[in-house]
């Protein structure tokens, strides 16, 4: 996929770095000019940096958003994100749009506008009523109003009926992707065909709601 981020701070960056290393193609778009030169320097070379302000049609030209798959806007500012997503919407037709959204109130806004909107704050605080119930599979955040979600499971550290065995040939269930597996060290993964799963191991993975109980019973056989 083609992805454009707009910003270029820790969150854009990592987010950046993460898409890279999974084999898309990205481009970002930041108007600081000493966060573009560390943003050169520390990112792999085939990503595309550009300085300029992501809420300029100009620069989101340049940075090819009529033929991006996605495009994120990922500022620490709210009005800006909300404003470059609706240009990449409106001015460029982009198919999808996802972006930061630092004050929980506002979400409701942007997914009116359609805007898949992300909350670190509700992500945290679900994760808290999560970790209060009996559940097993913890909810992240919720995405295309309510029908997929990205979800943790943990794996069982005895009797794991799938570490061993390349994730390219586990059965998933449709609309099932595993995104990253944090190690029992704490050490964190992109998740590839031919990573193989351990006891003890937290699974991210994005998947339809529907299918969130197949994916925990493939995973951990329960």
């Amino acid at each position: 996929m083609y992805i454009v981020i707009n910003g270029g701070g820790k969150v854009a960056s990592y987010l950046a770095r993460e898409l890279i290393d999974a084999g898309h193609d990205v481009a970002l778009i930041e108007k600081r000019a000493d966060v573009v030169d560390k943003l050169i320097a520390e990112l792999p070379a085939r990503a595309l940096v550009i300085l300029g302000d992501g809420c300029d049609a100009a620069f989101q030209d340049d940075a090819g958003v009529t033929r991006a798959d996605v495009f994120v806007s990922a500022t620490g500012d709210d009005d800006d994100n909300l404003v470059a997503c609706q240009l990449a919407r409106t001015a460029f037709g982009v198919s999808r749009a996802v972006s930061r959204v630092n004050n929980p109130k506002n979400e409701r806004i942007f997914n009116a506008l359609g805007i898949e909107a992300i909350s670190s704050t509700s992500i945290i605080s679900r994760m808290i009523v999560e970790e209060a119930t009996a559940g097993d599979i913890h909810t992240l955040a919720t995405l295309r109003k309510g029908d997929m979600a990205i979800v943790e499971i943990e794996l069982p550290t005895d009797r794991c009926v799938v570490c061993g065995t390349p994730v390219s040939e586990l059965p998933l269930p449709k609309e099932c992707t595993l995104i990253a597996v944090v190690r029992a060290d704490e050490s964190v993964e992109t998740v590839r065909g031919e990573t193989e799963l351990q006891p003890g191991d937290t699974v991210v993975a994005f998947t339809s709601v529907d299918n969130e109980r197949q994916l925990k019973k493939v995973l951990t056989g329960a």
